[in-house]
């Protein structure tokens, strides 16, 4: 085995000195790079071809965050977006190509390379270390990327960290207003104010972002349903009771990702069916599902929802009047 390998299994990466001292000549090196068997990621930097490509868009900043806090060392803390990569939190709609760090000694460019460096006040107890990364406590780095997001992004990004329970929405509100005397910061207060863990999913916060924005009532979240020998049939995201309407978003992950043993996709399939079918008898509701495809359509997908809201019982705008 190549020892470089025994550096990457826990490193993710290796270094032009590394290399060397491996038995690589410069020249090699640079041949190796040219050939595609090895991908530089910074300056100095380096990773596998085949282990690169195996990596998602997040695990691929995870080996740049890793390069450049050996570069950096304790001169910096992975914050914004770069935490909550750190803190394993779900992401979705964020830029991922450039890493971001606090500096913790006041220097640095705003922007160099591959970096951008933040700077701000850090407390000596806001540092923390999640798999060997040095980082800003995740409410600060989810608050510090909402900053910089749409607040789509931002109400998923804040769903995610309450999900994970990687902070409370007591810790959120609390950073949230201190935060909000930062210069140059722009108002978070709705995401905020919404931010809920029963949020399963990234999916599903866009949806109840969606409904909000769109004017739809807001769902009551993670909704059991019970059969009359009080066994449980389900649990959906939403349901409207005033419009005796359910609805689920579906990412079809269930129908791969969480198969029980010796199940098959259409198996699951035909089991959500099921379940589906049952929870319509036993409370006579309607029900809605979102798919990926139709959060692409937003007003569609508006349109649809209320017209089975106003064929499951009164309108919306019955409601409100």
């Amino acid at each position: 085995m190549d020892p470089l390998r025994i550096i990457t299994a826990t490193e993710g990466f290796f270094t032009r000195r590394e290399a060397k001292n491996a038995g690589y000549a410069d020249r090699e090196i640079t041949r190796i790079v040219r050939d595609g068997a090895w991908h530089r990621i910074r300056r100095g930097a380096y990773v596998f071809a085949d282990e690169w490509k195996a990596l998602d868009a997040v695990g691929r900043h995870r080996v740049r965050a890793r390069a450049v806090q050996r570069s950096l060392g304790s001169k910096i803390a992975l914050s914004h977006v770069s935490g909550l990569v750190a803190h394993g939190i779900d992401l979705w709609g964020v830029d991922l190509a450039k890493v971001h760090v606090t500096r913790l000694d006041g220097a640095g460019r705003p922007l160099e390379g591959d970096v951008v460096h933040h700077l701000g006040v850090v407390r000596d107890d806001e540092i923390e270390t999640r798999d060997g990364l040095r980082t800003l406590p995740t409410v600060r780095c989810a608050l510090e990327a909402c900053l910089q997001a749409s607040d789509e992004v931002a109400q998923c990004l804040l769903d995610a960290g309450l999900r994970a329970e990687a902070f409370t929405k007591e810790e959120l509100e609390a950073e949230h207003e201190r935060m909000d005397q930062w210069p140059f910061s722009h108002p978070l207060g709705a995401a905020v104010a919404h931010a809920d863990p029963r949020s399963g999913s990234i999916g599903e916060s866009r949806c109840l972002w969606l409904f909000r924005v769109g004017g739809l009532p807001r769902p009551e979240l993670q909704v059991p349903v019970y059969r009359a020998d009080g066994s449980l049939v389900g649990i959906v995201d939403w349901a409207w009771p005033q419009f005796r309407l359910f609805g689920e978003f579906d990412g079809r992950v269930k129908y791969g990702k969480y198969l029980r043993p010796g199940q098959t996709p259409g198996d699951a399939v035909f089991a959500e069916k099921r379940r589906e079918d049952e929870i319509r008898e036993i409370t006579d509701y309607g029900f809605v599902r979102v798919t990926w495809v139709d959060l692409d359509n937003p007003r569609q997908t508006l349109a649809r929802v209320d017209s089975r809201m106003r064929s499951a019982g009164r309108s919306r705008l019955e409601m409100v009047d």
